[in-house]
């Protein structure tokens, strides 16, 4: 049963005499209490927040002041009491609440400046199961809500990043009712995202992949100039994931990175961290969330050229993922054609020197590469809901491939293929990639029909090959990846007419067998992955 109000209007200015400090990120919170004392306003706080004020000389109560009563249990019980909670959600203007802050001797609290324990950065670092659970703050998240849901009388401020703010708010010692309403905005805000990132974590740590609620929290990292498109407002959120890439990246130069430029960038850099820099240098580039061309080499530079030879054309403008340090030589390749953004676990100081040529081009460094076996989850919003999925962790080195033709793969061809499928994967469906020797050869995205992804396909390894003065196209010889299932012959067809000479799929089509007899029929090796990647 809903609650009546009171009816009480709020007052629009607050005079502040009482302010309450207990918060676990310390910054700048000397200075503001500091500044809180000589503007007369009594400063009382909690354990090491009182601490840390006490040492620097300043007059603070600790809050057994207020409650009559110690802080216990390790400090889990210090704020869960009458003597706090009545002082913030006392109505100042109601008789019957003055009354019982008169007969229990509650102070009224007019300012509360809290933050919490750390508990998404114990996560994040990987801490254990017990003190993970002790880093979920109790006493601080009740207090900010019940500081936001009496914002008529009290003001609560939770980011650090306010404290200016506030003492401008302060000059003449109130508060307006529009800046407590602001700052209990925020607050809810921020009690949501740290109750989200804990329900997700026990959800993680339970082995529980769809809970029955799922929330997913975030910190705005910053408010973009527009979304998809100028009429669209777009933000960029951070989860707290502890994961290599554009969200946590460094941006060394450049301008804003745009709300698209943020989706190419972060397909790019997935689809590169999947060929490990041990192995071979490697380098995406993507267009539009889909890769116009993918290669590793023997060095980065030549990876990049090759990449690059595999669609030139959709490649201007384009986001350019390398799973090594960005070195001189490379960038020297990489500044003859305009790109939008480079994105690298790190970069070397004569390849940013080559890079500051291009003042405009996004200069991103990770750190780091992320894992593509790392569990996770991905999210997307339909009308009226929210499409929550798993990760897709699958790597085809982790599957048993079976072959199905009469041939089998030689070793090339094996080579070809599971590089062909890694692409694949970060590839819009319906997808066909062609990959010889390391190099994608051509790539068909997002089409409705399939025979039309390895038509398109096709069509762009031909137009490569004339580009770079071949005779014959790049999908000669060539292995072709398809995402999903060959649901026909017709697909398999189109890519043996373009010269491919082995096929990965992930089979399970009810013509299967059709399938396999027309590789039999025209010599091509199959071979079945038994998992797809559709990426919508």
């Amino acid at each position: 049963m809903a609650v009546a109000s009171k009816k009480i209007p709020a007052p629009n200015e607050v005079t502040v005499r009482t302010a309450l400090l207990s918060v676990s990120d310390k910054a700048g919170v000397v200075d503001l209490a500091r500044a809180l004392h000589e503007k007369g306003i009594r400063l009382v706080s909690t354990g090491g927040t009182h601490k840390a004020l006490s040492e620097a000389g300043l007059p603070v109560s600790d809050v057994s002041e207020l409650t009559g009563f110690p802080e216990v249990m390790d400090g889990r019980v210090k704020t869960l009491h009458p003597g706090v909670h009545g002082g913030l959600l006392a109505i100042r203007d109601d008789a019957d609440h003055v009354a019982a802050m008169s007969t229990h001797g509650i102070t009224a609290i007019d300012l509360a400046i809290i933050n919490l324990y750390p508990f998404e950065e114990v996560r994040a670092k990987g801490g254990d199961y017990p003190t993970t659970v002790e880093n979920i703050d109790i006493g601080g998240p009740a207090m900010i809500r019940a500081s936001a849901k009496n914002h008529a009388y009290v003001t609560i401020v939770t980011d650090p990043a306010d404290y200016p703010v506030l003492l401008e708010e302060l000059a003449a010692g109130k508060t307006t009712y529009a800046f407590r309403q602001k700052m209990a905005a925020k607050a809810y805000a921020r009690t949501a995202a740290y109750d989200a990132a804990i329900s997700n974590w026990f959800a993680e740590a339970l082995d529980t992949p769809m809970p029955r609620h799922r929330v997913i929290g975030g910190v705005l990292k910053e408010e973009m100039r527009y979304g998809e498109n100028p009429h669209q407002k777009a933000g960029f959120y951070l989860t707290g994931e502890n994961r290599p890439g554009v969200a946590t990246a460094t941006l060394l130069q450049g301008k804003q990175l745009s709300y698209n430029n943020i989706n190419d960038t972060d397909a790019a850099f997935e689809l590169v961290a999947e060929f490990l820099p041990e192995k071979a240098p490697a380098c995406a580039i993507i267009k539009h969330a889909n890769p116009c061309g993918v290669a590793t080499a023997p060095t980065l530079a030549e990876a990049y050229r090759r990449a690059l030879a595999c669609d030139s054309t959709s490649a201007f403008g384009g986001i350019i993922a390398l799973n090594q340090e960005l070195d001189a030589e490379t960038a020297e390749e990489i500044v003859k054609l305009f790109t939008e953004v480079i994105i690298a676990p790190s970069v070397s100081d004569a390849a940013k020197a080559v890079i500051a040529r291009k003042p405009n081009l996004r200069l991103l460094s990770t750190g780091g590469l992320p894992d593509p076996r790392i569990p996770g989850l991905a999210a997307k919003t339909v009308s009226g809901g929210l499409l929550v999925q798993t990760r897709d962790n699958g790597m085809v080195e982790d599957l048993e491939l079976k072959v199905v033709t009469k041939r089998a793969p030689t070793a090339q061809e094996l080579e070809d293929m599971k590089f062909a499928f890694k692409v694949a994967k970060h590839v819009k469906s319906n997808a066909i990639v062609y990959a010889k020797d390391g190099q994608t050869a051509g790539i068909g995205a997002g089409q409705m029909s399939r025979v039309d992804s390895a038509r398109i396909a096709a069509i762009k390894a031909e137009e490569a090959a004339k580009a770079l003065g071949l005779a014959t196209p790049l999908t000669k010889g060539s292995a072709v990846a398809s995402e999903a299932f060959l649901p026909f012959a017709d697909g398999l067809l189109s890519a043996t007419a373009a010269g491919a000479t082995a096929v990965i799929q992930p089979g399970g089509s009810m013509r299967d067998e059709e399938v396999i007899a027309a590789a039999n029929e025209h010599g091509v090796a199959m071979v079945f992955t038994g998992m797809r990647h559709f990426r919508h």
